[in-house]
């Protein structure tokens, strides 16, 4: 079975594979942990078989409930906030056309985004453009109470419903959030609005292969079939009954922890191929709010290359050593594009003629990868097949599964987040929400 492959061993100057084997069995208990769950967090871990308790029936029903949908949109506006948008949009982004929003002709919808942060300016320009598009939206939250999304919902909504009428809106509303209970829940309920559950014991940044991502997705013309047949393969592959050296999400865990142990801090998630940006962003939450707890953890960083290159390369090449890599590489492309011939040859190219861009692209990342080791930068290379939903789907589950071993190899919970608490509580101190007087006399005081 083909998929996607691990590669440490250009970490071993750094940790030496003997060194990462001693580490097998704490990995293993930590595996263990996983899935017999009886760790902490264990009532978050619906995540884990979820691929291969999808039926195909619930494909169908999703691809056939969205088809209408789908059809008289010409723009979706997906509106939530980390794990409830960023899994949607690290794949919409990796498989969509560079230039869909410049290409005519473009049959699926255009995926945009809202609640994702509280800007003014960009809620006033998305609301310029939806004046003369004919667009939907999927919002997503458990509680529906979270203040960037339910301000960006309630802002859209009432601009729904004055453009197309309450009714037509309606049919153009889909809710995903709680089976019984929150905001959301209600007002969708109360409203008569289309809605699909996020399970109770799926967080938001593993939710990906819930109708959290499958329902954006599918209306946006992706093939979530493939997604999730990928991710089952994936959980195929990482099934704890495997030796540990043909686990690739417990070598992975096993590999950054030992290298976080050495020293290495910092994992740079480096990919190639511009589409990926996105996957970095989902990953970023996915390691940094999992692992991110009691002053523990690998704090996750990205970069785009080689754009990147030009930016960061000096501070990676030669700042403090504290860096790994985790380079993410795209084997094929989807469309070939040779370098020309100059008969002037003034920009000195003419060495690379008839040679295909992703050839410079791939000399690029070895170079970068030597380079990098040469400047005490350890990697670990991810090999992806191609850029497709298949492929991803075992790349995305492939990151889940390894953030759950490895955040219990920190003696950490991997599944809650209690410290993105503590900004929201002064924001609503400052913003006078009722309930809150006392923390606003004492914040106010501060300041």
């Amino acid at each position: 079975m083909e998929q996607i492959t691990l590669d440490i061993s250009r970490v071993y100057d750094f940790v030496s594979a003997e060194e990462i084997k001693k580490l097998s069995g704490e990995t293993l208990s930590a595996q263990q942990t996983l899935y017999q769950g009886d760790g902490q967090g264990n009532d978050y871990l619906g995540w884990l078989h979820l691929p291969s308790e999808i039926a195909q029936e619930q494909i169908v029903g999703i691809e056939t409930a969205v088809a209408g949908l789908k059809e008289k949109t010409e723009v979706l506006v997906v509106v939530g906030i980390g794990g409830s948008y960023l899994g949607a949009r690290a794949v919409n982004d990796a498989l969509a056309h560079n230039f869909s929003h410049l290409k005519k002709g473009q049959k699926a919808p255009h995926m945009l985004f809202a609640g994702h942060n509280i800007g003014e300016d960009y809620m006033h320009e998305l609301l310029e453009l939806l004046d003369e598009q004919s667009y939907s939206i999927v919002v997503i939250s458990k509680s529906g109470t979270t203040t960037e999304p339910a301000l960006a919902f309630r802002i859209l909504k009432n601009h729904l419903e004055e453009k197309v009428g309450k009714k037509e809106a309606r049919d153009r509303i889909i809710a995903v959030t709680d089976s019984s209970k929150g905001a959301l829940r209600q007002l969708a309920t109360d409203e008569g609005y289309r809605s699909y559950v996020i399970p109770d014991n799926v967080g938001g940044r593993f939710s990906v292969f819930t109708p959290v991502g499958l329902i954006p997705l599918a209306i946006c013309g992706v093939d979530i079939r493939q997604l999730v047949a990928g991710a089952k393969e994936m959980s195929q592959s990482c099934d704890p009954a495997l030796p540990f050296e043909e686990n690739p999400a417990a070598l992975y865990a096993a590999t950054r922890n030992a290298l976080y142990r050495s020293g290495k801090k910092i994992e740079l998630l480096v990919n190639y191929h511009n589409k990926l940006h996105y996957v970095s962003e989902w990953w970023k939450q996915l390691y940094g709010e999992s692992e991110g707890k009691k002053g523990k953890g690998i704090f996750p960083a990205a970069v785009d290359n080689s754009t990147d290159l030009h930016s960061m390369g000096q501070y990676i090449q030669e700042g403090e050593r504290t860096l790994f890599e985790t380079v993410i590489s795209v084997e094929k492309t989807d469309h070939q594009v040779k370098v020309p011939g100059d008969p002037a040859n003034l920009d000195q190219l003419n060495y690379l003629e008839g040679k295909n861009i992703d050839h410079v692209n791939k000399m690029a990342e070895l170079g970068t990868i030597l380079a990098h080791l040469d400047g005490g930068v350890p990697n670990i290379r991810i090999s992806v097949p191609a850029l497709n939903a298949h492929w991803l789907g075992q790349l995305l589950y492939f990151f889940e599964n390894a953030c759950g071993i490895s955040g219990y190899m920190l003696g950490i919970n991997p599944f809650n987040q209690p410290g993105v608490e503590a900004y929201k509580k002064n924001m609503f101190a400052l913003l006078e929400k009722p309930g809150f007087e006392e923390e606003s006399a004492q914040i106010k005081s501060r300041l």
